[in-house]
């Protein structure tokens, strides 16, 4: 294709403090963005991120890396934020959002040198964004909510890139099951992630992950006098400010006690106050009792443990403040409302529950299940199973971009292919359409278009193919309408996605496409940093 022709104004020459700091900015970025793109894609690698609290990391995910990593540029801080927007945004995409970035300033970093104007480059990279997504858009397929399958599918896209991937057939089903458990029909746009409890206890295999039907709490029962484990046809009390123990004195007061029948006599108070706090519990029906955890005195004593476990009442102490106010114990899950103080306790504040039990998970410890709750809200929880730390919190990071990409989809219903086939497809669009453009505007339209086979490209590379012939190939497929072929990693050559059921929701792709740009524009606009006392 002949060089467009250069109209007069269009060249531009600046001055060389400009150009230093915006290669300074544009250098950084592409550092960042270089750190994290060998581990894009289902044969991308992994990164193990050492803290400085000896705490170890191993995840291919994103945001998690650029999170941990230690950035003091400030344009390389725009991409860390970057990662951190799609996360919110479309919970999936963190790596290829990144990559995109950099490789749209690798781009532009080309055409200054060129002496094309970068307000020039900027108005036309945002042309080029509104009209991908509006390729996108268009070739987008229509899913439905009740069509499990299809959403099973789009959550295995996501999880074939992580560590747990050879996991996904467990993961997959139940991260859309959650979804659809915490699901209004009527606003399924107010989907929060909050509503689902993961509970994550090593000791076992992630395979031995489980979705239960109830509440999974992280304590055990506390039973120091032989109570109960085991509550059928269960009535749940949350007391949240008193404790089932003795009063004690405020810090800067003391008791002076002179003989030993006032110290008979305080003994035999105590028993009394407990015991009639005790009867109180036993009489408004409960026989299981969950205590908030305080830093003011202790939530029971061995002799409150004595008289509850002689009253067949279950004990679980120290329950979180989080558990409590995150909308999982008190009202959608179990309805049963918290008790500020045990004379007023009444049958209508309890929860039921047709079983709660102690559960053993060998060395995982203990948790209390609490399965057949009536009238149950819209929640959901998970035990999350792993053989250590590191397997658990790669397995909870994982589980949670299934759950945003389910999410994704509920809230824009809408599928794409995946592998690498949407940012070929466009590469392509953008390219013919670029023709149509005069000037430096299709310049810079048709070098966005190049910086979008980054993505392809990278997947071929990291899956130790021959990236150049592959995207070759690639092209030619898109360029003969095949509009939806994309790279299969499995079997090291191109396919079509949708036949290797490799899709993707459309909102993962269309937001990094606007965000990447969003970011470029940004860092291209930046031409002096001011330093501030």
């Amino acid at each position: 294709m002949a060089a467009p022709t250069v109209r007069k104004g269009e060249s531009y020459r600046e001055s060389a403090k400009k150009k230093d700091v915006r290669l300074m900015n544009i250098e950084a970025a592409k550092a960042v963005a270089d750190a994290i793109r060998t581990s894009l894609g289902p044969r991308g690698m992994d990164k193990m991120v050492a803290q400085a609290d000896g705490e170890v990391i191993i995840t291919n995910d994103g945001a998690t890396i650029l999170n941990k990593m230690k950035v003091e540029q400030p344009a390389a801080k725009m991409l860390v934020d970057l990662a951190k927007s799609q996360d919110v945004v479309a919970g999936d995409g963190t790596t290829s959002v990144t990559v995109l970035c950099g490789a749209l300033l690798k781009k532009s970093l080309e055409m200054l040198e060129k002496g094309v104007h970068p307000t020039v480059i900027s108005d036309a990279f945002g042309k080029a964004a509104d009209k991908a997504v509006e390729i996108l858009t268009a070739s987008a397929i229509p899913v439905s909510i009740d069509d499990r399958q299809q959403l099973i599918k789009a959550a295995n896209t996501s999880l074939s890139s992580k560590i747990v991937g050879q996991n996904s057939g467990l993961l997959s089903p139940m991260a859309v099951d959650c979804l659809l458990k915490i699901l209004d029909p009527q606003r399924p746009d107010l989907l929060d992630l909050q509503d689902v409890k993961v509970v994550s206890k090593s000791g076992a295999t992630i395979d031995d992950s489980e979705m239960v039907e109830g509440l999974v709490l992280d304590h055990k029962a506390a039973r120091g006098a032989g109570g109960p484990t085991r509550v059928e046809n269960a009535k749940v009390a949350l007391i949240q400010f008193q404790q089932v123990s003795p009063p004690k004195t405020d810090i800067e007061n003391n008791v002076i006690i002179s003989d030993y029948a006032q110290m008979d006599r305080i003994l035999k108070e105590e028993r009394n106050y407990i015991l009639q706090m005790v009867k109180k519990i036993r009489a408004s029906g409960a026989n299981v009792l969950l205590i908030q955890k305080s830093i003011l005195r202790d939530a029971v004593t061995d002799l409150s443990l004595h008289y509850l476990a002689k009253a067949k009442i279950l004990v679980v102490k120290d329950v979180e403040r989080e558990d409590i106010e995150g909308r999982v114990l008190s009202d959608p899950t179990l309805h049963c409302l918290p008790i500020a103080h045990v004379d007023h306790m009444r049958p209508e504040k309890l929860g039921h529950a047709a079983l709660v039990e102690e559960v053993d998970l060998g060395k995982g410890g203990k948790v209390v299940k609490i399965t057949g709750i009536e009238n149950r809200g819209r929640t959901a929880t998970v035990l999350l199973r792993g053989s250590n730390k590191l397997a658990l919190g790669e397995a909870d990071r994982s589980l949670h971009d299934a759950l945003c990409v389910v999410r994704c989809l509920v809230q824009k219903q809408y599928l794409i292919a995946g592998g690498g086939s949407p940012e070929m497809e466009l590469s392509y669009q953008l390219s013919q359409w670029a023709k149509t453009l005069l000037g430096m505007e299709s310049y810079c339209v048709r070098a966005f278009a190049e910086a979008l086979e980054i993505i392809p490209y990278t997947l071929a590379e990291n899956a130790g193919m021959h990236p150049i012939e592959i995207v070759t190939e690639l092209r030619n497929h898109h360029a003969s309408g095949r509009r939806h072929h994309g790279i299969n990693v499995r079997k090291g050559t191109t396919s079509d996605m949708l036949e290797e059921s490799v899709v993707q929701p459309l909102l993962v792709t269309t937001s990094a496409v606007s965000l990447a740009t969003e970011a470029a524009r940004l860092i291209l606009k930046i031409d002096d940093i001011v330093p501030t006392r």
